[in-house]
Protein backbone atom coordinates (compact mmCIF):
# COMPACT_ATOMS: atom_id res chain seq x y z
CA UNK A 1 0.00 0.00 0.00
CA UNK A 2 1.55 3.32 -1.00
CA UNK A 3 2.34 5.89 1.72
CA UNK A 4 -0.26 8.64 2.07
CA UNK A 5 2.13 11.11 3.69
CA UNK A 6 5.72 11.78 2.73
CA UNK A 7 8.50 11.40 5.37
CA UNK A 8 8.82 15.20 5.45
CA UNK A 9 5.26 15.39 6.84
CA UNK A 10 6.56 14.32 10.24
CA UNK A 11 8.78 17.39 10.40
CA UNK A 12 5.92 19.64 9.26
CA UNK A 13 3.63 18.20 11.95
CA UNK A 14 6.37 18.66 14.56
CA UNK A 15 6.99 22.28 13.64
CA UNK A 16 3.24 22.91 13.35
CA UNK A 17 2.67 21.60 16.88
CA UNK A 18 5.51 23.75 18.25
CA UNK A 19 4.13 26.77 16.41
CA UNK A 20 0.63 26.16 17.79
CA UNK A 21 1.91 25.89 21.37
CA UNK A 22 4.03 29.02 20.89
CA UNK A 23 1.00 30.88 19.55
CA UNK A 24 -1.08 29.90 22.62
CA UNK A 25 1.78 31.01 24.87
CA UNK A 26 2.04 34.39 23.14
CA UNK A 27 -1.73 34.84 23.26
CA UNK A 28 -1.67 34.19 27.02
CA UNK A 29 1.09 36.77 27.50
CA UNK A 30 -0.74 39.30 25.33
CA UNK A 31 -3.99 38.70 27.20
CA UNK A 32 -2.33 39.16 30.57
CA UNK A 33 -0.61 42.34 29.39
CA UNK A 34 -3.91 43.70 28.08
CA UNK A 35 -5.86 43.08 31.29
CA UNK A 36 -3.04 44.70 33.30
CA UNK A 37 -2.67 47.65 30.94
CA UNK A 38 -3.64 51.25 31.60
CA UNK A 39 -5.92 51.06 28.55
CA UNK A 40 -8.04 48.26 30.07
CA UNK A 41 -8.04 49.78 33.57
CA UNK A 42 -8.93 53.30 32.36
CA UNK A 43 -5.79 54.83 33.87
CA UNK A 44 -5.31 58.35 32.56
CA UNK A 45 -8.79 58.54 31.01
CA UNK A 46 -10.40 61.94 31.56
CA UNK A 47 -14.07 61.81 32.54
CA UNK A 48 -16.33 64.59 31.38
CA UNK A 49 -18.48 65.91 34.23
CA UNK A 50 -21.84 67.71 34.08
CA UNK A 51 -20.14 70.67 35.74
CA UNK A 52 -16.47 71.44 34.98
CA UNK A 53 -14.48 71.11 38.18
CA UNK A 54 -10.77 71.71 38.74
CA UNK A 55 -9.24 70.15 41.84
CA UNK A 56 -6.12 72.21 41.19
CA UNK A 57 -8.05 75.46 41.34
CA UNK A 58 -10.07 74.54 44.41
CA UNK A 59 -7.29 72.82 46.42
CA UNK A 60 -4.08 74.60 45.44
CA UNK A 61 -5.70 77.86 44.41
CA UNK A 62 -8.31 78.27 47.13
CA UNK A 63 -6.96 75.92 49.79
CA UNK A 64 -10.10 73.80 50.20
CA UNK A 65 -9.77 70.65 52.28
CA UNK A 66 -10.77 67.34 50.63
CA UNK A 67 -13.42 66.88 53.31
CA UNK A 68 -15.27 70.02 52.31
CA UNK A 69 -16.67 68.15 49.29
CA UNK A 70 -16.06 64.54 50.36
CA UNK A 71 -17.53 64.97 53.82
CA UNK A 72 -18.20 61.28 54.57
CA UNK A 73 -14.66 60.03 53.94
CA UNK A 74 -13.69 59.74 57.63
CA UNK A 75 -16.80 57.92 58.81
CA UNK A 76 -18.30 56.04 55.89
CA UNK A 77 -17.58 53.38 53.32
CA UNK A 78 -17.93 55.97 50.56
CA UNK A 79 -16.20 59.33 50.51
CA UNK A 80 -19.35 61.08 49.33
CA UNK A 81 -19.83 63.50 46.48
CA UNK A 82 -20.69 67.18 46.95
CA UNK A 83 -24.37 68.02 46.77
CA UNK A 84 -25.65 71.00 44.83
CA UNK A 85 -26.15 72.84 48.12
CA UNK A 86 -22.49 72.36 49.04
CA UNK A 87 -21.35 73.78 45.71
CA UNK A 88 -23.80 76.67 45.93
CA UNK A 89 -22.63 77.59 49.43
CA UNK A 90 -19.79 79.29 47.54
CA UNK A 91 -21.13 79.74 44.03
CA UNK A 92 -24.23 81.62 45.07
CA UNK A 93 -21.75 84.47 45.50
CA UNK A 94 -18.76 83.45 43.36
CA UNK A 95 -19.19 83.13 39.55
CA UNK A 96 -22.93 83.06 40.17
CA UNK A 97 -23.69 84.12 36.59
CA UNK A 98 -21.14 81.96 34.80
CA UNK A 99 -22.47 79.88 31.90
CA UNK A 100 -20.15 77.06 33.02
CA UNK A 101 -22.22 76.74 36.19
CA UNK A 102 -25.63 76.85 34.52
CA UNK A 103 -26.19 73.14 35.25
CA UNK A 104 -25.48 73.79 38.91
CA UNK A 105 -28.02 76.60 39.16
CA UNK A 106 -30.62 74.54 37.30
CA UNK A 107 -30.03 71.65 39.68
CA UNK A 108 -30.74 73.92 42.64
CA UNK A 109 -33.83 75.56 41.18
CA UNK A 110 -35.37 72.25 40.10
CA UNK A 111 -34.30 70.41 43.25
CA UNK A 112 -32.68 67.77 41.08
CA UNK A 113 -29.31 66.31 42.13
CA UNK A 114 -26.32 66.39 39.81
CA UNK A 115 -25.21 62.96 38.60
CA UNK A 116 -21.42 62.97 38.65
CA UNK A 117 -19.52 60.54 36.42
CA UNK A 118 -17.46 58.24 38.61
CA UNK A 119 -13.73 58.09 37.94
CA UNK A 120 -12.91 55.22 40.31
CA UNK A 121 -15.22 52.21 40.09
CA UNK A 122 -14.67 48.90 41.88
CA UNK A 123 -16.47 45.65 41.01
CA UNK A 124 -19.61 44.90 43.03
CA UNK A 125 -17.96 41.90 44.69
CA UNK A 126 -15.20 44.04 46.20
CA UNK A 127 -15.69 45.57 49.65
CA UNK A 128 -13.85 48.83 50.24
CA UNK A 129 -14.18 51.28 53.10
CA UNK A 130 -12.72 54.77 52.84
CA UNK A 131 -12.94 55.50 56.56
CA UNK A 132 -10.78 52.59 57.71
CA UNK A 133 -8.04 53.58 55.26
CA UNK A 134 -7.84 57.29 56.10
CA UNK A 135 -8.11 56.60 59.84
CA UNK A 136 -5.20 54.16 59.57
CA UNK A 137 -2.93 56.73 57.95
CA UNK A 138 -3.38 55.99 54.25
CA UNK A 139 -3.07 59.26 52.35
CA UNK A 140 -5.64 60.15 49.69
CA UNK A 141 -2.73 60.42 47.24
CA UNK A 142 -1.81 56.74 47.70
CA UNK A 143 -4.89 55.72 45.70
CA UNK A 144 -5.94 58.87 43.87
CA UNK A 145 -2.56 60.33 42.97
CA UNK A 146 -1.75 64.04 43.09
CA UNK A 147 -5.35 65.18 42.78
CA UNK A 148 -4.37 68.63 43.98
CA UNK A 149 -2.55 69.12 40.66
CA UNK A 150 -5.38 67.93 38.38
CA UNK A 151 -7.40 70.41 36.39
CA UNK A 152 -9.50 67.47 35.22
CA UNK A 153 -9.65 64.34 37.34
CA UNK A 154 -8.43 61.01 36.00
CA UNK A 155 -7.62 57.62 37.45
CA UNK A 156 -3.89 57.18 38.15
CA UNK A 157 -3.83 53.77 39.88
CA UNK A 158 -5.20 50.56 38.29
CA UNK A 159 -7.11 49.45 41.44
CA UNK A 160 -6.66 45.84 40.35
CA UNK A 161 -6.57 42.96 42.84
CA UNK A 162 -2.82 42.66 42.31
CA UNK A 163 -2.31 46.34 43.07
CA UNK A 164 -4.44 46.19 46.23
CA UNK A 165 -2.68 43.05 47.47
CA UNK A 166 0.74 44.64 47.01
CA UNK A 167 -0.36 47.46 49.31
CA UNK A 168 -1.92 45.10 51.86
CA UNK A 169 1.23 42.98 51.91
CA UNK A 170 3.40 46.05 52.61
CA UNK A 171 1.07 48.67 54.13
CA UNK A 172 3.96 50.50 55.79
CA UNK A 173 4.94 51.90 52.38
CA UNK A 174 1.76 53.98 52.23
CA UNK A 175 1.40 55.17 55.82
CA UNK A 176 1.71 58.77 56.95
CA UNK A 177 0.98 60.49 60.28
CA UNK A 178 -2.74 61.04 60.71
CA UNK A 179 -2.38 64.82 60.33
CA UNK A 180 -0.88 64.35 56.85
CA UNK A 181 -3.59 62.10 55.36
CA UNK A 182 -5.35 65.06 53.74
CA UNK A 183 -2.23 67.11 53.10
CA UNK A 184 -2.04 68.90 49.76
CA UNK A 185 1.75 68.54 49.72
CA UNK A 186 2.98 66.01 47.17
CA UNK A 187 3.53 62.66 48.86
CA UNK A 188 7.13 61.44 48.46
CA UNK A 189 8.29 58.37 50.39
CA UNK A 190 12.02 58.11 51.07
CA UNK A 191 14.31 55.66 52.84
CA UNK A 192 14.39 58.05 55.76
CA UNK A 193 10.70 57.31 56.32
CA UNK A 194 11.35 53.60 56.97
CA UNK A 195 11.58 53.82 60.79
CA UNK A 196 8.60 56.15 60.99
CA UNK A 197 6.50 53.89 58.76
CA UNK A 198 7.21 50.84 60.89
CA UNK A 199 6.36 52.82 64.01
CA UNK A 200 3.08 53.82 62.39
CA UNK A 201 2.27 50.14 61.85
CA UNK A 202 2.34 49.76 65.65
CA UNK A 203 0.51 53.00 66.35
CA UNK A 204 -2.33 52.14 63.96
CA UNK A 205 -2.31 48.48 65.14
CA UNK A 206 -2.23 47.13 61.61
CA UNK A 207 -2.24 43.34 61.45
CA UNK A 208 -0.59 42.33 58.18
CA UNK A 209 -1.95 38.76 58.37
CA UNK A 210 -5.49 40.03 58.71
CA UNK A 211 -5.51 42.52 55.86
CA UNK A 212 -4.14 39.91 53.44
CA UNK A 213 -7.04 37.58 54.24
CA UNK A 214 -9.47 37.12 51.35
CA UNK A 215 -12.41 38.00 53.61
CA UNK A 216 -11.17 41.55 54.08
CA UNK A 217 -12.18 42.52 50.54
CA UNK A 218 -14.55 39.71 49.51
CA UNK A 219 -17.34 39.46 52.08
Amino acid sequence: MPQIFKPSSNKLAHFGLIGFIAMLFLMAIAGHAYFQSSYYNDVGVLREQPVPFSHKQHIQGLGLDCRFCHSAVEKSKTAGMPSTEVCMSCHSQILNNSDRLRVLRTSLSENRPIIWNRVHVLPDHVFFNHSIHVNKGVSCQSCHGNVQEMSQTSKVKPLTMKWCLECHAHPENNLVPINQVFSIEKLVNTKADFIQQNNLMKIYRIDRSRITNCYECHR
